[in-house]
């Protein structure tokens, strides 16, 4: 009797097998949805991604790094394109240099920056008779501070490729905006020590070498960047080491390794503030 019960036990319990099964996830099981669907994720941008690395470099890449490749670029299109509908008429979307970061720096990054090239008040001074000297100067200002409100510097080159002058021509219109409003534009010159730009290298000089001013302060009262002024200051003093024993510029430029027409300012200061034994 016994074995019977057992039997019968054993048999009613292989018919109803699959209801003691695992339940399988919805989500993971090969149902008809996920069959019609998941391909379709391919036609997003990151999938789309990865399967480039899959095509182009098999055997380089495996699917998490792919994955983590694919991140790294979807965040750096985010940080460059933007939506043209936040563009006004007139205006341009550039990529211009990081404060942060040097034009001359491997490690350098971009920062994507909205310029007005042309305002209402640019035409409504040329209604007025405004010359254009006088407009270029207004707008080279305003697009060097609109940089710089985005994190960013404009160098002059940038301003001759948007504008399509001679490279001379936006330092003309910078300067007679600076001395006709007595003030100082940001841009890699005078904030990076870049170009040939003396205004702050001779106001560095003097406070930190002459004044004996800490470096930290010499950066706060020139606008400076901390590293920007420790760089000139590293660079001046290697300058300054070489000429007490020659002199000659062509010299001291093959010696430190600095190009000579930056050689010859860092001479000049020298010899202005008579510091060439300090």
């Amino acid at each position: 009797m016994q074995s019977t019960d057992a039997n019968s036990f054993s048999k009613i319990c292989r018919l109803n097998h699959p209801l003691h099964l695992k339940k399988k996830d919805p989500m993971n099981a090969n149902t008809p949805h996920q069959k019609q669907y998941s391909s379709a994720t391919q036609r997003l941008l990151k999938p789309q991604i990865e399967h480039f690395f899959v095509e182009e470099f098999p055997k380089l890449f495996g699917p998490v790094m792919r994955a983590h490749i694919a991140d790294a670029l979807l965040e750096l299109f985010t940080r460059q394109v933007r939506q043209t509908t936040t563009l006004e008429p007139g205006q341009i979307l550039w990529n211009a240099v990081d404060i942060a970061t040097r034009a001359d720096s491997p490690n350098r990054r971009f920062v994507p920056v909205v310029l007005t090239m042309v305002s209402e008040q640019d035409i409504q001074n040329r209604t007025k008779g405004l010359s254009i000297m006088e407009i270029r100067a207004q707008s080279t200002a305003r697009i060097l501070r609109e940089a710089y409100q985005q994190g960013a510097l404009l160098s002059m080159r940038d301003i001759t490729l948007l504008c399509w002058h001679p490279m001379s021509m936006p330092s003309r219109w910078r300067k007679y905006y600076e001395q006709l409003n007595q003030c100082e534009l940001p841009h890699p010159g005078n904030l990076q020590d870049m170009g040939s730009c003396v205004t702050h290298k001779d106001q560095i000089v003097y406070k930190a070498i002459v004044e004996k001013k800490d470096p930290v302060q010499v950066a706060n009262e020139t606008k400076h960047t901390q590293q920007a002024v420790d760089r000139y200051l590293k660079d001046f003093h290697r300058v300054q080491t070489v000429y007490n024993h020659n002199s000659d510029p062509d010299y001291i430029s093959l010696v430190t390794n600095i190009s000579k027409s930056v050689v010859n300012q860092y001479i000049n200061l020298v010899e202005k503030h008579d510091i060439s034994d300090k």
